[in-house]
């Protein structure tokens, strides 16, 4: 089942850009830095202006709403925002029994909802930053680095819990990292950005 459809999608200096991305699928992308990682990640949740068109599920991007559109095309960036001053005040609209057992999957402790968001480490914050994003079930998920800060449980816990949402959500993600261990694990197939063009990986 198809998910996610780009079309001669441009960005900057990038050639044109054409893929699909179906149910429960992760693609998996690399690059050297400045290639072109973040910049279409951040084309594809419609933060930075670019050219052609993004359907999900047949409804064009260019036809919805930016902020309705995150909702359902998800960014988590290499460094995540936060407003408020403690862990729980970003996860008002996550159900309490579900919230917990999210954050037990990802190795929290039940009281780490009160913590002060300026004790969290880096890790941390992209632990918790996952499960905010996912409040609004996305149904394709841009992950720009995400367990770069992680040791190796934390990021088996993260790649764990990720998979299991996009199978439960029939949702999809792109997954960016400069570990090739890991897209080779987790990722279905696999593109690298060179110099603005998007290559398949054999």
């Amino acid at each position: 089942m198809q998910v996610l459809k780009i079309n001669n999608l441009t960005f900057l200096k990038s050639r044109s850009i054409n893929f699909e991305i179906k149910a429960e699928e992760i693609i998996g992308l690399s690059g050297a830095s400045g290639s072109g990682k973040t910049l279409l990640l951040r084309a594809l949740a419609d933060l930075d202006q670019h050219e052609g068109d993004v359907l999900l599920d047949e409804i064009s991007q260019q036809k919805t709403a930016a902020h309705l559109w995150r909702k359902k095309v998800a960014m988590l960036p290499a460094e995540t925002s936060w407003w408020f001053d403690t862990v729980e005040e970003h996860f008002i609209e996550h159900e309490g029994e579900k919230l917990q057992t999210d954050l037990a999957a990802l190795g929290f402790a039940k009281q780490c909802t009160q913590w002060s968001i300026a004790r969290l480490s880096s890790g941390e914050k992209q632990r918790l930053g996952l499960l905010r994003l996912i409040q609004n079930k996305p149904q394709v998920l841009l992950l720009d680095e995400p367990t770069a800060n992680l040791d190796k449980n934390n990021t088996q816990l993260f790649e764990n819990f990720l998979q299991q949402y996009l199978t439960e959500n029939h949702a999809c993600a792109i997954w960016v990292s400069h570990d090739a261990d890991q897209l080779q694990r987790i990722s279905h197939r696999q593109f690298v950005i060179e110099k603005g063009v998007l290559k398949n990986v054999d």
